[in-house]
């Protein structure tokens, strides 16, 4: 038999062709999963982030039994780095995202206000819900889901975004804009009266809102 012959009844690599001819479908398929699959976990990290950074500034201050507890710069400079160092090099969250803490309180009016905000990340973004020294009529949150603080106490509420970083490229689910928002009333009595200053001959740095860096750099 003539080879033309015998190639035209051959079926031996059937397979091969249909794999090969699959494979690019099943490759491509593969890696949208496992950036859907990351999307997700990124999402609950960053969600989670929230949460341990407003039930970390609930707790922060001096310890003391015999005045309200105070809370200086350095406490909150701790707190952001405590969240640099858990966010880990794969979300590298300050340079790509934001963290803003706000301390919800209630003025001499009786009205919701914004007493101080601290803020951290290179990501341009401000808060969705008002900036230090706003009156809030509802409270706030988002509409109909609004926090209110009471007399004599603070609530710490955070506000994180952040941008997406792919794991394998953006064609699959692009960088979107993740954000999350958490809130805890603080657990002591806390001196509301201002952030201290350990040491006001030598202060330690404010991490105004009108900046946008990460001062810490990559974690370690």
């Amino acid at each position: 038999m003539r080879l033309p012959q015998k190639l035209q009844k051959s079926i031996s690599g059937v397979a091969t062709v249909e794999l090969a001819l699959a494979f690019p479908f099943l490759l491509m398929a593969g890696l949208w999963g496992v950036e859907l699959a990351n999307y997700g976990v990124m999402t609950m990290r960053i969600n989670q982030l929230a949460i341990h950074m407003a039930d970390n500034a609930s707790r922060i201050g001096d310890m003391s039994t015999l005045e309200d507890r105070k809370i200086y710069e350095a406490d909150i400079n701790d707190l952001l780095m405590g969240a640099n160092i858990q966010s880990g090099n794969a979300v590298a969250f300050f340079d790509n995202g934001r963290a803003i803490i706000s301390s919800l309180e209630v003025d001499g009016d009786d009205e919701q206000y914004i007493h101080w905000q601290r803020c951290m990340g290179s990501k341009n973004w401000q808060s969705s819900y008002g900036d230090a020294d706003d009156r809030l009529t509802d409270g706030m949150g988002p509409v109909g889901r609004e926090i209110i603080a009471f007399d004599d106490e603070a609530v710490m509420f955070v506000e994180i975004a952040y941008d997406y970083q792919p794991l394998v490229s953006a064609r699959f689910v692009g960088t979107p804009e993740i954000t999350s928002i958490a809130s805890f009333t603080v657990r002591a009595d806390r001196d509301l009266a201002q952030i201290y200053q350990r040491d006001p001959g030598s202060p330690d740095p404010v991490a105004n809102c009108s900046g946008f860096s990460n001062p810490f750099g990559p974690p370690a």
